[in-house]
């Protein structure tokens, strides 16, 4: 009887020792929300990247910032669904630069920054970033 206590016991650490997500790490989906929030304002403010959302209706925006919300959340490891686009069809035609992808990584830290997100989960978001980088890039 005190192996198989011994046995559940040992299981039942193991299975708590699991590695909290991303998403959790992070604080979770108001913690992401707020940082995405902080973000899309200074993309929207930008001079140079502001041009993505020139002719959009305050709907649309309020749309494309819950869609980047949900898509985080979602691959981060929470459990909110993402129903929006795939990263290419999204962003085909919008001639994203280089210079912007530029624009778009030094906002992203500024606000990483502002949360206080520490340096592991930083590196993580960049590294998710870049593997994004291909299907939203179009001009070198």
């Amino acid at each position: 009887m005190k192996k198989i206590f011994l046995i559940l016991l040992v299981i039942s650490s193991l299975a708590v020792a699991k590695e909290a997500t991303l998403y959790q790490r992070l604080g979770g989906y108001d913690k992401i929300a707020s940082l995405l929030s902080d973000f899309h304002i200074r993309l929207k403010n930008d001079p140079q990247l502001g041009r993505f959302w020139k002719y959009r209706g305050n709907d649309g925006k309020e749309r494309e910032l819950q869609l980047l919300i949900d898509f985080v959340c979602n691959r981060t490891g929470g459990s909110t669904h993402y129903c929006g686009r795939d990263m290419p069809t999204t962003h085909i035609g919008m001639m994203i630069s280089e210079s912007d992808w530029k624009l778009f990584l030094k906002y992203l830290k500024q606000s990483m920054k502002k949360y206080h997100i520490k340096s592991r989960e930083e590196k993580e978001i960049l590294t998710f970033m870049d593997s994004l980088k291909s299907s939203m890039v179009e001009v070198k």
